[in-house]
């Protein structure tokens, strides 16, 4: 979910393994030129996740280690999950809907933020919660830990 810490976290990670990183939004960004907003306001939701979808499959497909922070939607799509799951470990960084609201801000990258955030996590959580569960195989609360700590978390369970 928007605020858990994938970014940070993923580059620690990877960084601490030495492997390579992919942070599946920065690619769409990369691709396109646009922002997640713009995309989202000149094309829709439905293409924002087909690019989501294509940058996926390429951080699979690439050669070598690689942590990939998928982004929070990307589970809606059965296909997506089937990458994911094939991907290698997934860890799922959970937080209460209370503290990721506490983390984010509407900007350009989050346009699904743009009235009532809080809610809107809320929603977003309820939908999602069930499919995160159904992928994890590896849970970490990142409620309050700090990113090397959860780092160390992580380690500790994929050893």
């Amino acid at each position: 979910m928007m605020g858990a810490g994938k970014t940070t976290v993923g580059r620690l990670l990877a960084r601490r393994r030495g492997w390579s990183y992919v942070d599946s939004d920065a690619q769409i960004v990369d691709r396109t030129g646009r922002t997640v907003r713009e995309i989202f306001e000149a094309d829709g939701e439905a293409a924002f996740r087909r690019l989501e979808s294509e940058v996926l499959r390429d951080a699979f497909d690439g050669d070598g280690r690689v942590v990939v922070s998928v982004a929070g939607g990307a589970v809606l799509d059965l296909e997506n999950r089937r990458m994911i799951r094939e991907g290698g470990a997934i860890v799922w960084l959970r937080a209460p809907v209370e503290v990721l609201a506490s983390r984010v801000t509407s900007g350009d990258h989050r346009p699904l933020l743009q009235d009532d955030p809080e809610e809107t996590l809320r929603r977003l959580y309820a939908e999602r919660e069930p499919l995160y569960q159904e992928l994890a195989d590896v849970t970490v609360d990142v409620s309050s830990a700090t990113p090397d700590a959860i780092v160390d978390q992580i380690e500790a369970a994929l050893a």
